[in-house]
């Protein structure tokens, strides 16, 4: 009889042993598996900030090549936003409605198609039919991307970590861009080989996209999925005030990427080296404010967060306006480190606030709401800066749009509307 038992006990410690083994493999697979995945995004986004985020640089060539207003150049910006809009609010749903993987395959394969036509026209206006075709790619497969950071993520507080992890790529992507085209300027290389290279660039990460396994949409709802669920989602007042503060958000930091090289332009002063490299100090500074934002945001609350930040912006901006061109030298660059956290953590909880099978569509609601504010805010920058004849009074309503921020970030420190709801999703 003790022989048996002993056996049993050996027997029964084996077979335990094997599971566990068999446990720790399939976890070591699943976190190589996630690891691959988060890096493929982090790609798309940096690729994704490449090609958006030079679009300041490029405005001033568009307006001596082609003779244009400050008004009719800010198209380059607004047309791509614009449709990434169109794209997030009409396809976003595609990304849990077809999985995350087909989303992104079909988005990347279309970039890739309007990158390397730009090789084959001179004309203004085809530019922008390519611009439009690059805003409908970027809005279906970032809707998926960002559907794919849900579903990889355990919990709100990983989330908002992955989203200011891929959010620091997309700064990484927005300095280098800038620099490959002032660089192609430079030595008389026409700025559209930035297009060409970046759609070279989306045809690995398509091979790379088509052999990552990506994880199961679970669903915990039989709701039909399709058009309709997505303008249901605009109803929800969640939705809606995230998309608001995004909004106001968005249009405070284009005013500097697509109008601070205008601006500093014809500065002359003591900074002026400091002026020729703006953008790309604002742009560094938004990045290693980014990859910090994971050990921030576990330090303090991200409500805290959110009003110390914007209304560090706010003195910024306020204060450039104040002082002139001289002191906008340093402000609006310096803006950046603050700018840097806002963004992502507000798109994470917003997406947070909903289940995960839902993750697309209200990605998709928030993508519209961002891009439109990004086409918007620097298009009526333009119309004010006509107008009254200086680039520097479109500066006077960004400077708005900041105070407006954080007015909303004073309002959600104090009263924290959704926190009963990031504390039940994403968990």
């Amino acid at each position: 009889m003790r022989m048996r038992l002993l056996t049993q006990k050996t027997t029964n410690k084996v077979y335990n042993n094997k599971v566990d083994s068999m446990a720790s493999t399939l976890n070591t697979h699943e976190n190589r598996d996630d690891s691959r995945i988060r890096m493929l995004t982090y790609l798309m986004f940096f690729m994704f900030a490449m090609t958006s985020d030079a679009v300041g640089v490029i405005i001033p060539e568009l307006i001596t090549t082609f003779d244009l207003s400050m008004s009719q150049a800010s198209a380059f910006h607004y047309m791509p936003m614009l449709f990434i809009a169109l794209s997030g609010l009409f396809l976003g749903f595609l990304a849990d409605k077809l999985g995350r993987k087909a989303t992104i395959l079909i988005g990347l394969l279309l970039f890739a198609l309007a990158s390397f036509m730009f090789a084959l026209g001179e004309s203004f206006y085809y530019f922008l039919f390519l611009l439009a075709l690059v805003g409908i790619a970027i809005g279906v497969f970032k809707t998926g991307a960002l559907g794919l950071i849900g579903d990889i993520s355990t919990s709100s507080k990983q989330h908002s970590s992955t989203m200011n992890t891929v959010e620091g790529f997309f700064g990484v992507g927005a300095m280098v861009g800038p620099a490959i085209v002032s660089y192609l300027l430079i030595t008389g290389v026409s700025w559209k080989y930035l297009y060409f290279g970046a759609g070279v660039f989306c045809l690995v990460l398509c091979w790379l996209a088509y052999r990552a396994p990506y994880p199961q949409l679970k669903r915990t709802s039989t709701q039909e999925i399709n058009l309709a669920s997505t303008f249901k989602m605009m109803k929800n007042p969640y939705a809606l005030g995230y998309s608001l503060a995004i909004g106001l958000y968005v249009a405070t930091e284009v005013a500097i990427y697509v109008w601070m090289p205008t601006l500093l332009l014809n500065y002359e002063g003591d900074l002026v080296l400091i002026a020729t490299y703006a953008l790309t100090i604002f742009f560094t500074l938004r990045a290693i404010g980014r990859f910090l934002g994971g050990w921030i945001l576990n330090r303090f609350s991200w409500q805290q967060v959110m009003f110390w930040f914007s209304f560090a912006i706010s003195l910024c901006y306020l204060g450039a306006m104040i002082y002139g061109i001289a002191a906008a030298v340093i402000l609006l660059p310096l803006s950046g480190l603050f700018m840097s956290m806002i963004y992502p953590t507000l798109n994470s909880k917003g997406i947070s606030c909903f289940p995960v099978e839902q993750h697309g569509s209200v990605a998709g609601v928030i993508l519209f709401f961002t891009a439109l504010s990004a086409a918007l805010g620097p298009l009526l920058m333009g119309f004010v800066g006509d107008i009254f004849g200086h680039v520097k009074y479109g500066f006077y309503l960004a400077t708005g749009f900041a105070f407006l921020l954080c007015l909303m970030a004073i309002y959600n420190l104090f009263k924290d509307p959704s926190g009963h709801l990031l504390s039940t999703n994403v968990e």
